[in-house]
């Protein structure tokens, strides 16, 4: 495993956890990893969690039957030679390639992802459709392919790790090693990272709401009007003002409009696009219609935030912008 400065120690824990008790569970050693870094002896995870003792790629001269790319906050960074040239070298030798959280990212930048399905954690999917249009990039929690994966990060990269065992030593080690860890369920990779149906805590807003985030969320690019998601959702405009000014304290108008901007957001900070272009990717109409939208839901301007909104917000030396 790869890890990138910032990477997602959630992941890191919950994808080897399993190929560990795969190992107990079965008194032999079935699998073996080694943490690797860009040479540096020590990589942080964007909660804080040092990881020392790494060996460089440079010096990582052991044949892999997988390489997996571990990094959460902007991955761009990484957009370098040595980088993907090895990863290139390592696909030649024969290595699977993974990539967790935003791990897509750096596969793509090698060119691995090219016409392929992908995915990414759902706070960079928008940026990452932009930046890899030759990508079919889904909202599945992982995609597994025998070369190439990806996973959305966090508790699915278990599901992944899971997967693989299933694959390889069967459903009665991949039991074992799931009810070891307490993971209730191995997910499938075609489970969405938002399952309509249910939610972690309980639902707290009533259907037809839901249904129309739902599609708001679909289409923030060409906006719906506000009597079209009343239609489509079969019930009276006036019946869904009311739902949204009880649960959510704003008009539907305002929430869309903050759906559209936090999307805009995502694109300022995640990508170099123009600002005009994440304008009209996210259904405003001009330059300074959309920096005055912007700067009134998050009290900084886009180009702004574009310099701040790279930084990972525990490690900012500033209060971060609140939302208004």
């Amino acid at each position: 495993m790869l890890l990138l400065d910032g990477f997602n120690a959630m992941a890191m824990q919950a994808f080897i956890d399993p190929f560990r008790c795969a190992n107990y569970l079965n008194a032999e050693n079935l699998y073996n990893w080694q943490f690797l870094s860009l040479g540096e002896d020590t990589v942080t995870a964007s909660n804080g969690l040092s990881v020392t003792n790494l060996s460089g790629i440079d010096g990582a001269d052991t044949k892999y039957d997988l390489v997996v790319i571990n990094t959460s906050w902007a991955p761009e960074r990484f957009r370098q030679t040595k980088l993907l040239s090895w990863l290139h070298g390592q696909s030649l030798n024969g290595a699977a390639l993974c990539g967790l959280d935003t791990g897509a990212f750096i596969l793509a930048f090698a060119g691995f992802l090219k016409n392929r399905t992908a995915t990414v954690h759902y706070e960079h999917i928008a940026a990452f459709r932009e930046l890899f249009p030759d990508v079919d990039t889904t909202e599945d929690i992982y995609v597994m392919n025998t070369d190439i994966m990806t996973c959305c990060g966090g508790i699915a990269a278990t599901d992944l790790a899971l997967e693989i065992i299933r694959l390889q030593h069967g459903m009665e080690l991949a039991n074992a090693a799931s009810r070891y860890i307490f993971h209730e369920r191995l997910r499938h990779g075609g489970e969405g990272q938002f399952p309509e149906t249910s939610e972690p805590v309980g639902y707290s807003a009533p259907l037809k709401l839901r249904e129309a985030i739902i599609l708001m969320e679909r289409n923030l690019e060409h906006p719906l009007t506000i009597g079209e998601l009343a239609n489509h959702v079969a019930i009276s405009q006036r019946q869904l003002d009311r739902l949204f000014q009880k649960h959510t304290g704003i008009s539907p108008v305002r929430y869309y409009i903050q759906a559209r901007l936090d999307r805009a957001r995502g694109l300022i900070t995640q990508t170099e696009l123009p600002v005009l272009d994440v304008a009209i990717a996210c259904g405003f109409s001009g330059h300074a219609q959309f920096t005055r939208a912007y700067k009134g839901r998050f009290g900084i301007t886009p180009s702004r935030d574009r310099v701040d909104g790279r930084v990972p917000f525990q490690f900012r030396s500033f209060p971060s912008h609140a939302g208004v």
